[in-house]
Parts: C-alpha cells; sequence; structure tokens
C-alpha cells in the first residue's frame, strides 16, 4: 500500500480533548493506493502547540474523513478538486469534535507531496 501525503500544513486552531488544550492544528490530504484501489482522506490532528517549536502530535484528537474511495488510480484532477474543498472537509470534522481551525493563521509553510 502506498500512503502519500497530498498536502500538509499546520494552523492556529483551539480544542480542548482529554483535558488538554490544543492551540494548533495539522491538516492533511492523504491518498491510499493499494492494487488498483485509490482512498483519498481528509485528516485533522489538534495539537498543543505550547510554544513555536512545539509540532508533536498526540494521536488522541485526530479525526478523518473519507472523501472517495474506488478501483483506479491517482488522479490530478481529483485531488485539485479535493483540495479545493479541504477547508471544508476539515470544519466538518472540527466542528463535530467541538473545536476551530484558524484557515488565516497558518504556523508552517505548506508541504504536497
Amino acid at each position: 500500500m502506498a500512503e502519500i501525503n497530498i498536502y500538509q500544513r499546520f494552523f492556529e486552531a483551539e480544542l480542548e480533548h482529554n483535558g488538554v488544550k490544543r492551540r494548533g492544528a495539522s491538516v492533511w490530504l492523504v491518498s491510499n493506493s493499494d492494487a488498483g484501489h485509490i482512498k483519498y482522506t481528509a485528516a485533522v490532528a489538534f495539537i498543543p502547540h505550547e510554544d513555536a517549536e512545539d509540532f508533536r502530535i498526540p494521536y488522541d484528537a485526530y479525526f478523518c474523513k473519507t472523501l472517495y474511495e474506488a478501483d483506479g488510480r491517482r488522479s490530478k484532477k481529483k485531488e485539485k478538486e479535493f483540495l479545493e474543498t479541504l477547508s471544508k472537509s476539515i470544519d466538518e470534522l472540527a466542528e463535530n469534535a467541538g473545536g476551530k481551525v484558524f484557515w488565516d493563521k497558518p504556523i508552517s509553510e505548506e508541504r504536497r507531496g
């Protein structure tokens, strides 16, 4: 199975989960492909981000949503569409968890795979 982070970026965020205040979030668009099958997932992990160097990711505040799953292979066209709607998907996940991602306050450069 080949897992590729199509996109990752850290943003300021807020969430209290398991008694820990989270001040940041790592946002991903991930593709998984295996034997002619492709899956795209939107994911967010809320992180403590206690200082400018704190990017540790505790996975107790990790939430994900499958955007697409079918027979096939990676598609740049589909990836572009998923990137355009990624913030909406992440907002739904964050809201369901009781948190918020501040899209206008990135705390890292974006990474694309």
